[in-house]
């Protein structure tokens, strides 16, 4: 039996996903974000809205002695980085390397994993997530939070939250080491009181945060 259409003559299912993806638009390709805790700026080159959820592709420019926030994982997500130029230091599991231009990594799912800046100039890479998921939603968060002077030196937002947020992207992002139901045991009781305290799950960039970005 066919599936119903909308007035667009797509199958509802179909016109569901494509909606619910215009609402979950974050970035478009070109838009630029900046971290100035961890001296991380992404420039977007292919947005989950683009790719229909399949892919999210930025590329990552890090200061001297800039770094990813902290060690972790992705339960359903493959990384792949490819270094345009400067040094990439990264642990990945027990292995710890440094890529120059031209070398690529991949990092498999549910695989541990750290950035950070090994050289002394700026290092560029690009960086495809596969699926895109929510990651950008969680990077517009972090980012902006980092930006508003809302996280520590390590642009991690306070303990509660940090629950709030990271109960929301349990598929996106965990942390490496402490069993997973533990985890997600601690964040389903400490999200909904970091909600009762009015902290959300997410916090969208200001326009004018886009914008300077652009400019650079």
């Amino acid at each position: 039996m066919a599936l119903a259409a909308d007035v667009t003559g797509r199958p509802l299912r179909q016109a569901h996903r494509v909606n619910r993806m215009r609402r979950c638009t974050v970035f478009h390709a070109g838009d630029q974000i900046e971290n100035p805790v961890t001296g991380e700026r992404l420039v977007f080159h292919e947005t989950a809205a683009e790719t229909g959820g399949e892919r999210v592709v930025f590329e990552t420019i890090v200061q001297p002695g800039g770094f990813v926030a902290a060690a972790h994982i992705h339960p359903f997500q493959t990384e792949r980085f490819e270094v345009l130029a400067g040094t990439l230091g990264m642990r990945r599991g027990k292995e710890k390397v440094e890529l120059c231009p031209g070398e690529t990594v991949t990092v498999d799912p549910q695989t541990p994993h750290k950035l950070w800046n090994a050289g002394e100039d700026e290092v560029r890479f690009v960086c495809t997530v596969t699926p895109a998921l929510q990651f950008e939603r969680l990077i517009a968060t972090m980012y902006s939070l980092a930006a508003d002077g809302k996280t520590n030196k390590k642009g991690m937002p306070n303990p509660i939250r940090l629950a709030v947020i990271a109960n929301s992207h349990f598929d996106d992002v965990r942390l490496p080491l402490v069993p997973q139901s533990l985890q997600k045991l601690a964040l389903a009781l400490g999200a909904p009181v970091g909600r009762l305290l009015g902290f959300a799950a997410t916090y969208d960039p200001r326009p004018a945060e886009l914008a300077a970005a652009e400019v650079g």
